[in-house]
């Protein structure tokens, strides 16, 4: 199948969700309002003929100044069996930064949308356990948002001097050659 014929099933199966396709260097990305992103996961990873069995990557974008939407969720997909690959683009509101969880279509996007809710502080709702996954549990803020400090909280927070400690205790250690 090719890619146009993915997008065009995906706008005969939901035709009041699909905003945009996008096709740029042959790979295609789909934008799709987030109210039924669950839904239109679950049918692309349970139709046969597609089989989107694969989440490669969930990631946020900061569209900081952007209205009515600032954020976007974007869903890399992938049918193992057929070898297709599809972007899934949803946006996210500034003022209710939340989109559904689809952790019960793919459990491994269970760290995926920890990391983006960690960096970017998107919330997604019915997620099994969502808390930050590279971050301390007390930092404040979400530091891949385009507003965050440059120079960031991190004088403030209580573990910067052990890391400014275990700097300098392997400053001496030379990975090259």
């Amino acid at each position: 199948m090719e890619p146009l014929e993915i997008t065009e099933r995906i706008k005969e199966k939901f035709p009041e969700e699909v905003m945009d396709v996008i096709e740029f260097r042959e790979q295609l990305s789909v934008v799709i309002k987030k109210e039924r992103i669950v839904e239109i996961c679950r049918w692309l990873h349970d139709e046969p003929i597609l089989g989107f069995n694969y989440l490669k990557d969930i990631c946020g974008v900061d569209y900081l100044g952007k209205k009515p939407v600032r954020f976007e969720v974007v869903y890399t997909l992938y049918s193992m069996r057929y070898r297709y690959m599809l972007r899934l683009k949803a946006a996210v509101g500034e003022d209710e930064a939340s989109i559904d969880s689809v952790v019960p279509v793919w459990i491994g996007a269970n760290w995926h949308e920890r990391e983006c809710y960690d960096m970017y502080g998107i919330r997604f709702t019915g997620h099994p356990d969502l808390s930050r996954v590279l971050m301390p549990e007390d930092w404040e803020g979400h530091p891949l948002r385009k507003d965050y400090p440059e120079r960031g909280p991190e004088t403030q927070w209580q573990g910067f001097q052990e890391v400014l400690d275990k700097a300098q205790k392997f400053k001496g250690f030379s990975w090259q050659g």
